[in-house]
């Protein structure tokens, strides 16, 4: 079962604390880390699973063994995002590692990506975009109650969210263009 509560601010620094210790494992590896998804988006309900990406310059098993030393476990099936219409389709364009935390530890989602590609991009933008635009953020937030409350199997969340994302994310990249909307520096 899928549960969508409502906006705890203890999020931001529950991902402080789960960076913290990851920038610490990973040292020079580590390139950024950002707090993206629905709990990085102030006052926005969400699953309370803290989305975290971590960006390297590179996929390989250094960085694996070094999230392994810390007690995270590289997700098996788990290589790419989804490539939404009108983005990149090069498959390098959404490779990345997918974590999963430490047993006993709080949950999370954890990205690894690498920088410069779409979807080390689309999570901020899609962030930034929510943070400045309440009503859609709240629209959004209406979305996920009704597809945790009538979707009866909980595997298919992701893939009936996704295309609305991809709506948001589509107006987001419009307003990056008129804005100049550019990465800003790392949540840590």
């Amino acid at each position: 079962m899928i549960e969508i509560v409502p906006y705890n601010p203890d999020w931001p620094v529950e991902f402080t604390k789960i960076a913290t210790n990851v920038r610490a494992a990973l040292g020079p590896l580590v390139l950024r880390i950002d707090h993206i998804g629905s709990t990085s988006v102030p006052n926005l309900p969400a699953k309370d699973i803290i989305d975290v990406q971590i960006t390297v310059a590179v996929l390989d098993n250094t960085v694996v063994a070094a999230m392994n030393s810390i007690g995270y476990t590289l997700a098996e099936g788990n290589w790419s995002d989804h490539c939404p219409p009108g983005a990149p389709t090069a498959d390098a364009e959404w490779e990345k590692y997918f974590f999963r935390p430490p047993p006993g530890h709080r949950r999370t989602n954890t990205h690894m990506r690498t920088p410069g590609r779409a979807n080390q991009r689309y999570p901020l933008l899609f962030r930034d975009y929510l943070r400045l635009h309440p009503a859609t953020a709240a629209a959004y937030a209406e979305l996920k109650r009704r597809l945790a409350e009538f979707l009866r199997n909980t595997d298919d969340y992701p893939y009936v969210k996704d295309p609305a994302v991809d709506l948001i994310y589509l107006a987001a990249e419009e307003w990056a263009t008129v804005t100049g909307w550019q990465m800003g520096p790392s949540d840590t």
